[in-house]
């Protein structure tokens, strides 16, 4: 049928990041940062809940409760067929865990080795099927100008979730348990540094990320979007609203995607990706471990010297 979700054979995990949560001090900046990024934001309460405009799903969600931010749990998306797998290995290979407070308190619970609550439900699969396509190209008559105005450019606007990447202690012990437990497999690595694990069922390069840290924490949410200039457009209207710490535009090496990193209210950041990899259910990726040098950037501005600082705990004296 041809609107049968992507399923690899002989398979069994996770096909999507359903939601990544977390909490900040106050609502208010979270608001201002994400409706300025270009998602449909909405309050409810102490709660703000992260959409993309004309899509029915929620992504993340943002609770305020006087504390710094930190992650509170992740959510994956599984289908039917593969539940009662996935809960009987959360319950036999990972610690208990009892609901996270500010979740619905459905389907199956356990804690990864740095501690943070994941969650396993039935859920539609909102990963990419197939590879995102770009934005369809505007024919321009000869002599007419291909650019729009800078007055009249138009706002980037996110499509969907891509990945959200965390930090960690020890990549190499998270990859193992993303990987028996839920499912995911490795994409590619640069020794213990960092690494990125897809999803067995067809989705983008990467649907969870980890580098390394001293402790744990979250990095960054990335976000695709249909074009290279919807990229810039997207860097730009945040420079318009204050949020002038970026790093970008510029291409990865690992994911292949272009990029624009900007920096949250907390430290974090959000990323616009543009032209990620895409690995489909019936094909092996041939994960690597590549070279530092090899692993972060083809071409872009330098990196900001806090791009890997973890402002969800202390450094170490």
């Amino acid at each position: 049928m041809e609107n049968t979700p992507p399923r690899r054979a002989n398979a069994v995990g996770v096909h999507s990041v359903d939601r990544f949560v977390f909490s900040v001090p106050a609502l208010e900046p979270a608001e201002r940062f994400y409706r300025a990024f270009g998602l449909d934001v909405r309050v409810d309460g102490n709660r703000l809940d992260l959409y993309t405009h004309g899509h029915p799903h929620c992504w993340g969600s943002v609770h305020a409760n006087g504390q710094p931010k930190k992650l509170q749990y992740l959510r994956f998306g599984a289908y039917e067929d593969d539940y009662a797998t996935l809960a009987r290995r959360l319950q036999a290979r990972g610690p208990a865990c009892a609901p996270h407070p500010l979740s619905d308190g459905q389907g199956a619970w356990t804690v990864d080795p740095d501690g943070t609550p994941v969650q396993v439900v039935v859920a539609p699969k909102v990963s990419p099927a197939v590879k995102a396509s770009p934005a369809a190209q505007i024919a321009v008559a000869p002599g007419k100008p291909a650019a729009p105005s800078r007055s009249g450019a138009p706002k980037a606007r996110p499509r969907h979730l891509s990945h959200v990447l965390l930090f960690t202690p020890d990549v190499l012990r998270q990859v193992a348990f993303y990987g028996d437990v839920l499912g995911l497999r490795l994409s590619d690595r640069s020794g213990d540094i960092i690494a990125f694990m897809h999803g067995p069922h067809a989705s983008d390069h990467h649907l969870v990320a980890f580098a390394k840290s001293h402790a744990p924490g979250y990095h960054h949410s990335s976000w695709d979007v249909a074009s290279i200039d919807d990229v810039g457009l997207g860097a730009e209207q945040l420079r318009a609203q204050g949020y002038t710490h970026g790093w970008g535009v510029g291409r990865h090496v690992l994911g292949s995607n272009y990029f624009y990193y900007v920096q949250d209210p907390w430290g974090s950041w959000a990323e616009y990706s543009y032209g990620i990899d895409f690995v489909p259910a019936d094909v092996e990726w041939p994960a690597a471990d590549h070279p530092p040098e090899d692993s972060f950037y083809v071409w872009g501005p330098p990196v900001p010297p806090d791009f890997i600082v973890n402002h969800e705990a202390p450094a170490p004296a």
